[in-house]
């Protein structure tokens, strides 16, 4: 018999349904705060400070980047990170003396920098940016030929086996290292007394697999003049076909910074339209209500409205109800509709996918798809459109499983090991897009619970097999996309539960038992960032709220709705009031070591959609 009263799950159910029924905009999607690392904040106090822009936003930044910084110094990448985090001391340290804080007000920072390793320790992103504005010298021996853009496809080496990721942020990096580009102000201010080296010795070391490439690259730099310009006329071309139309280069912010000093390096003006709307499109990013003012890398609005949209339909609200009318509408309209980069790897299926942000058209990814799709199913089942449309990304989603038989989260088999080896900082997360447990999961648990294909389907068979070879010795998952193993497992055990995987079977029961054993005392889960930093389950001393439901869920999932495991944890999401920083933990996960994503969505999406589940199961 199940020991929670069912009347308060109801009432949670209906108390969190009307809270997002207030926040739903007129449009029909939900935009929350998709909080990332200070690294946009920093970079835009450099940039506006650099073209005189908004200057009472760039002040407001500053003041929140002091609320930051800790006793030691530091500033870090996460709440509760050990000795703080270098590359992001690095940046706060520059960005707030480039826009003029003097050192005497920063003494603490610059000690901390000289004590941890220098700046060239920090992350190479940041080494460019201070580069770019003369903060730094560029490595004067590093160059990249400009014609390696121009290899076709179809040759075993060439730039699209980069994650696409990577190739939108090396694109106007590259070429501005090759130019040696400065913008250099009254504003640039020297830090070489923070380099313990002259040259970028991770890119530079004679030893490093990276100086190999690029001694066999250094060949192409032997070829015409007129091939190296036309690198650079491809590389423009590259920019400008992938620009949104609120000016921003795949929608993100941090690859449209680099993209507005690329234009320069080649020669625009600064009043050239393509860069004030860029910087247009970056303060457009600009959030005050944010744990206070941050700039988003961008939005996260369909993939929130997606989820969103999901959760009240489990919860129980009709298809037919405004609220999700509305919802869906938004989401059918940012479905894309044109061929993009995608399709050099699987160049026979036909567009059908979602990306992430409000803007984006050119930059699908299969989790956004599969939830765009879940929100979309039971409208599909009514109304003939919503079912073309759902067809089509189904179709899209299918096509782009790996050849590993997972997913991966944009395109299809980037995973090229080599690159994940590059000697440059999250080659591994960035560089390539391989399959991961969370995206095979979560594709999994749409194929199979709402396009009914089964385990014994050809591509379910591969997806489970994928996931039994990389589930870790002590039951676990590693979750790439979210923090970290807890979301990882609650994925895999969905998606293998969703096509009818016994809950019996050995991979499934030592997962189980490994959720049961890692909970909290007070019903909670909760893990820390650091185990994305370190490959193995951290604990948090606290239960957060989002991963707490998806422990529950995964739980669920497997037949342990009865477990005392699970009625402690549904006791927990049930408990008022919940301590803010259970809610405020970041779990979502840009890039191990730098980048923590605290979505505003997840403590509405997550807690409503494992209650839904929990009373359905009560009610079966």
């Amino acid at each position: 018999m199940s020991q929670i009263n069912m009347e308060d799950v109801k009432t949670a159910i209906e108390k969190r349904i009307s809270k997002l029924e207030e926040l739903q905009q007129k449009d029909g999607s939900w935009r929350m705060c998709f909080e990332g690392a200070i690294l946009t904040d920093c970079f835009y106090i450099i940039t506006f400070t650099s073209f005189g822009k908004e200057a009472d936003t760039v002040e407001k930044l500053k003041l929140q980047l002091f609320k930051k910084q800790r006793d030691d110094g530091s500033w870090s990448a996460y709440p509760g990170e050990r000795n703080g985090n270098l590359s992001a001391t690095v940046l706060a340290y520059a960005a707030l003396r480039f826009s003029g804080v003097s050192a005497k007000d920063l003494r603490t920072a610059e000690r901390y920098i000289s004590t941890n390793g220098g700046i060239n320790k920090a992350h190479f992103m940041i080494r460019f940016m201070l580069a770019v504005h003369g903060m730094i010298p560029w490595p004067h021996f590093l160059k990249f030929p400009m014609t390696a853009l121009l290899v076709p496809t179809t040759f075993p080496i060439n730039f699209f086996q980069f994650s696409s990721y990577a190739r939108i942020h090396f694109v106007p990096m590259l070429l501005l290292l090759n130019k040696k580009f400065k913008r250099l102000s009254v504003n640039s201010v020297q830090l070489e007394h923070l380099l313990y080296e002259e040259e970028w010795d991770d890119f530079t070391d004679a030893r490093s697999p990276f100086r190999t490439i690029t001694n066999e690259w250094s060949r192409l730099a032997r070829l015409p003049a007129r091939l190296h310009r036309a690198g650079y006329r491809y590389a423009e071309q590259y920019m400008k076909e992938r620009t949104e139309s609120d000016g921003t280069l795949y929608s993100y912010a941090s690859a449209t910074f680099f993209m507005i000093y690329a234009y320069l390096a080649l020669g625009y003006e600064e009043n050239n339209p393509k860069i004030q709307q860029a910087l247009k499109g970056i303060h457009g990013l600009v959030n005050e209500n944010c744990n206070g003012i941050h700039v988003e890398n961008s939005t996260s609005t369909v993939w929130d409205t997606a989820l969103l949209s999901y959760a009240l339909q489990q919860a129980g609200a009709p298809v037919k109800q405004n609220m999700i009318q509305s919802a869906n509408h938004y989401l059918l309209q940012r479905q894309h509709v044109q061929k993009a980069d995608w399709q050099i790897h699987q160049s026979s299926v036909e567009p059908g996918g979602w990306g992430f942000s409000d803007s984006n058209t050119n930059h699908p990814d299969n989790d956004d798809t599969a939830a765009a799709l879940r929100a979309l199913t039971r409208q599909a089942r009514q109304d003939l459109t919503v079912k073309r449309s759902w067809k089509k990304g189904s179709d899209y989603l299918l096509a782009m499983q790996n050849k590993d038989g997972g997913w991966a989260a944009f395109e299809k088999d980037t995973d090229w090991w080599v690159l994940g080896k590059l000697p440059i900082e999250n080659a591994e997360d960035a560089a390539i897009d391989p399959s991961t447990a969370d995206l095979t999961g979560r594709v999994m648990e749409f194929l199979g619970t709402y396009a009914s294909l089964k385990k014994d389907h050809s591509s379910m068979k591969k997806a489970v097999r994928w996931l039994y070879k990389h589930q870790q010795l002590n039951g676990s998952w590693y979750g790439r996309w979210g923090v970290c193993y807890l979301y990882g497992t609650w994925a895999a055990l969905t998606g293998l539960a969703a096509v009818g995987v016994n809950p019996t079977e050995k991979h499934v029961k030592r997962a189980v038992n490994w959720l049961k054993a890692v909970q909290h005392e007070d019903g909670g889960w909760g893990e820390s960032c650091r185990s994305a930093e370190v490959g193995t389950y951290v604990d948090l001393p606290i239960s957060t709220v989002v991963q707490t439901a998806w422990a529950i869920d995964a739980l669920i999932a497997c037949g342990e709705q009865d477990s005392k495991e699970v009625q402690q944890g549904i006791s927990f999401l049930l408990s008022e009031p919940l301590l803010q920083a259970s809610i405020d933990y970041p779990t979502g996960i840009g890039l191990p070591g730098q980048f923590y994503i605290r979505y505003e969505s997840y403590s509405h999406i997550f807690p409503l959609l494992t209650l839904s589940h929990y009373r359905i199961k009560a009610k079966s």
